[in-house]
């Protein structure tokens, strides 16, 4: 097994997926808006910029700028995950391991992340962040996705 090393970086900019355990489910839009104050109760006390973000069904992309104090996305996404958690009906399949922890068996207990780079790092994560619920066939034109920042960013 590898030792991974995640890159902490103060004020650093960092590109994440995080998943649900049960890559089927439909949770993150069905329950869209627990999600959202979810991060909004967590922005509000651990601070951070959402720079770009689009919700599919079992899954979520978004890029984050931290303040320039503060490397700790870790207990950011341990506080949002955790939030939605608790606020949504139980209904997922529990694996003893979880029970064992005490845990739900909603989301991946890992995410991935990426530190972004430069500008052209920045932009071309941002367009993969839109363009995925075409890739993924929700729909057929990014804006066509009501779970996107790209209705934030770019007014057309």
């Amino acid at each position: 097994m590898t030792d991974y090393r995640r890159n902490y970086i103060k004020g650093g900019t960092y590109f994440f997926t995080v998943n649900l355990a049960e890559r089927k489910q439909k949770l993150l839009i069905e329950d869209v808006d627990i999600l959202r104050e979810a991060f909004r109760t967590v922005k509000q006390a651990h601070p951070f910029k959402i720079d770009a973000i689009v919700i599919l069904p079992d899954h979520l992309h978004t890029i984050w700028t931290l303040p320039e104090n503060d490397a700790d996305f870790s207990l950011r996404w341990r506080q949002i995950k955790s939030t939605f958690s608790r606020n949504i009906e139980q209904q997922e399949r529990i694996s003893k391991s979880r029970l064992r922890k005490k845990e739900r068996g909603i989301w991946q207990r890992r995410f991935w992340e990426h530190t972004i780079r430069n500008e052209e790092d920045f932009i071309r994560h941002i367009e993969y962040i839109h363009y995925n619920p075409v890739k993924h066939g929700y729909v057929k034109h990014v804006e066509d996705w009501a779970y996107s920042s790209f209705h934030h960013l770019y007014h057309y």
